[in-house]
């Protein structure tokens, strides 16, 4: 069995390995991708061995997808169960691919619970069942259980071991507890203190325990006010309850308010990152957005949301059409319609992106809609005036023609006006009806704002008489 250097990797770790951000270095990569095509593992295990395992994480997801296998089974026991843990989803699978049910299986039993149903629920379910069946009866409860719950839900990312001790304890007798109990979980930063049915009553920090006197009763100097996170809430509300109450660790109940587990807050930063990349790419349709995603899956997500936009696209050629025999009239009319639109999609990309922050964040709820949006609209008519003045003079003295000029400012107002409204109201209609206001609201606000800002600026150009259907 290889041995695994316990040292911190900060100070081992040569120059040559990782680059001032902290990322693996294409020498590096190179070399340990020679090793491994040359058969040479020892070599191979002697360049990964000092490496974080992060850090072997993001060798996996470096080298090419056929090169994976042979670099696992080269590294061998260094691929170890945090190893996978910290690997992107994409890049598992490959590696599951290779596996046995019962490797699986070793692998998770090494894990925290919330760790190891990342990984089992990314398998196929007679994947599943087969890992399952490998594990003993108390980590397979654990993880059934744990998959009953909605994905993205607290029961699906907290962890089953914690810490839970009766009120009535003394000090002296908890540190005795820890300190002779091999089974308690070896990661936590606050005890949990419950009644005889096993609710949550307090929580008692670690530092707390250890500067208190051993006479004192658990009762004395727990904190009876706590957040208790639900076993259903979504996973984008507990981290915000995280952020909000500066949590470092939260207890877990079902619904009839027995403890049942609890989060940690190196959880939430994943949830944080997974949800803030999740809503940018639903507002661009991008899929996963995922670089190790299997190509026929980002074809997939991707080309659903270009065919809506097509077909969205299709309404302001519509209006282009019904004016056709005025811009026949006026080249200029042509030129100067796609500025029309850029303008106001940017103007309500921007109004868009944070409405979804501020719907993600708690900030635009239904007591401040009516608030919000009027700010929206002032800044859109600030916004809309500035341009307007300054593409109605640019027009005007570019085509020696003021009332173009004039209709192209007027146009470009409105515009903008109707995008910024467009982009508040679209994500705060879809919040309304229970979807995620990122989905589907940029093909919608561009819609909007190119067919309104076609139609505002040809309709002002034949009702201005300077061109006729």
């Amino acid at each position: 069995m290889t041995e695994i250097n316990d040292t911190p990797h900060d100070e081992i770790i040569r120059e040559d390995v990782l680059d001032d951000d902290n990322r693996l270095t294409d020498e590096f990569v190179r070399s340990v991708s020679d090793a491994v095509s040359d058969n040479d593992t020892t070599l191979a295990q002697e360049l990964v061995n000092p490496l974080h395992n992060a850090d072997i994480a993001d060798l996996f997801e470096l080298v090419d997808s056929d090169e994976r296998a042979p670099l696992a089974a080269a590294l061998g026991d260094l691929v170890s169960a945090d190893v996978l843990a910290e690997m992107n989803e994409h890049v598992r699978e490959d590696l599951m691919d290779a596996l046995d049910a019962s490797q699986i299986a070793d692998l998770t039993e090494q894990l925290d619970t919330d760790d190891a149903v990342a990984i089992i629920e990314d398998l196929e379910k007679g994947e599943q069942q087969a890992v399952l069946a490998e594990l003993d009866a108390e980590d397979r409860a654990a993880i059934e259980s744990a998959l009953t719950y909605d994905e993205e839900t607290a029961g699906r990312i907290m962890q089953r071991e914690f810490v839970a001790v009766p009120e009535h304890m003394m000090v002296g007798d908890l540190i005795d507890y820890l300190r002779k109990n091999d089974d308690l979980t070896t990661e936590f930063w606050e005890i949990y203190v419950v009644d005889p049915a096993f609710r949550p009553i307090g929580t008692c920090q670690l530092s707390w325990i250890l500067r208190t006197p051993r006479d004192i009763a658990i009762a004395d100097v727990m904190k009876r006010e706590q957040s208790l996170i639900p076993v259903n809430m979504d996973q984008e509300e507990v981290a915000l309850r995280f952020q909000k109450y500066n949590l470092i660790s939260a207890a877990v109940i079902n619904d009839d308010g027995r403890l049942i587990g609890m989060i940690t807050v190196d959880d939430i930063l994943h949830i944080v990152e997974d949800e803030a990349s999740e809503d940018v790419l639903l507002l661009s349709g991008a899929g996963d957005g995922d670089i190790n995603e299997p190509i026929r899956n980002s074809y997939i997500a991707r080309v659903r949301w270009l065919i809506a936009n097509l077909a969205t696209a299709l309404v302001a050629s519509f209006v282009i059409a019904i004016f056709g025999a005025a811009i026949e009239q006026m080249v200029a009319l042509a030129v100067l319609m796609p500025i029309v639109a850029s303008i106001g999609g940017n103007a309500g990309t921007q109004t868009m992106a944070v409405s979804v922050r501020a719907l993600a964040m708690n900030e635009l709820t239904r007591s401040n809609t009516r608030r919000i949006i009027g700010r929206e609209f002032r800044i859109a008519l600030l916004n809309g005036a500035t341009i307007a003045v300054l593409v109605g003079l640019g027009t005007g003295l570019v085509f020696a023609n003021p009332m173009l000029g004039g209709v192209i400012a007027v146009a470009m107002l409105i515009n903008i006006v109707i995008a910024g409204f467009a982009g508040i109201f679209v994500p705060v209609m879809l919040d309304r009806l229970d979807q995620d206001p990122a989905l589907a609201s940029s093909v919608f606000v561009t819609m909007i704002t190119d067919t309104m800002g076609f139609l505002a600026f040809l309709g002002l150009a034949v009702g201005s008489g300077m061109v006729s259907l």
